[in-house]
């Protein structure tokens, strides 16, 4: 259990940093698909009888050089769709090959937060701190070009550039998540939370200590529940996230009057 803590604390961490500036940037299709994509380095690098975070790492980083590579060249969201489309081939023929991964397969998917190992816990925090100084070392830059971007072209931020080095964060983040709260669950815990957050302050700063807050919410209340009930930790992970996000919508609605505005025409 203290395996379990300490992991899912780190993720929560990384997904709410990382999940913040992805709705910031409009890039959650991205966050939705490395991931994902991500699942077929786990199966190439089981096939291979090597640690499935190595898999997860090389297929995150090449699945964002992928899409930032293709966005080039077309629209972000079919550079993205590409490079998702391409890595559940090659996830599909990995898991083709091999008879005995459906249990590892599962866990990647869907998570495992109680089966963390002892070994599985030093990786985790050691690509998570890479990524918080990653995100440290370029957050000013990141806010201004996901804030206003023909601001920070003009100031002679690359565009491109900003999304590779984003992307590749991203990466790292998904690498260290995806063991523990799986590939599909990985995109409401990044997600949910940043939305809500945004919907109750409109300040950078807030928001993201509010969306580390709900993200760290999310993962512990999901973990007592899931331990008390044996209920699937995703369960609780994919309903904190949308309950946050309708309390933020909810409150965004009270705070700007229009609940009186409705009262008064009903």
């Amino acid at each position: 259990m203290m395996n379990t803590w300490i992991a899912a604390t780190a993720v929560a961490v990384i997904a709410g940093v990382t999940g913040f500036f992805a709705v910031l940037r409009g890039s959650t299709f991205a966050a939705h698909a490395i991931p994902n994509g991500a699942f077929a380095g786990a199966a190439g690098a089981s096939l291979l009888g090597l640690n499935a975070l190595l898999g997860l790492a090389v297929f995150s980083v090449g699945g964002a050089l992928g899409i930032a590579g293709l966005s080039r060249r077309s629209r972000h969201d079919v550079a993205t769709a590409l490079t998702f489309v391409l890595m559940l081939g090659l996830g599909a023929l990995f898991v083709s090959w091999s008879t005995e991964y459906a249990q590892e397969a599962y866990s990647l998917l869907f998570g495992e937060v109680f089966g963390v190992s002892s070994a599985e816990v030093a990786p985790i925090l050691w690509l998570g701190a890479a990524t918080i100084v990653a995100i440290a070392v370029m957050f000013r830059p990141l806010i201004l070009s996901s804030a206003m971007p023909e601001v920070a072209a003009a100031r002679g931020l690359s565009p491109q550039l900003m999304e590779l080095a984003f992307l590749l964060v991203m990466a790292l983040a998904t690498s260290m998540t995806v063991p523990v709260v799986g590939a599909l669950l990985m995109f409401s815990l990044m997600i949910g939370p940043a939305a809500a957050a945004r919907s109750f302050t409109a300040s950078p700063a807030r928001a993201l200590l509010l969306t580390v807050a709900l993200a760290l919410a999310t993962v512990w209340l999901g973990i007592v529940l899931s331990y008390r009930t044996n209920w699937p930790l995703g369960f609780f992970v994919g309903a904190a996230g949308a309950a946050f996000f309708l309390l933020g919508r909810a409150w965004r609605v009270l705070r700007s009057g229009r609940w009186d505005h409705l009262k008064s025409v009903v």
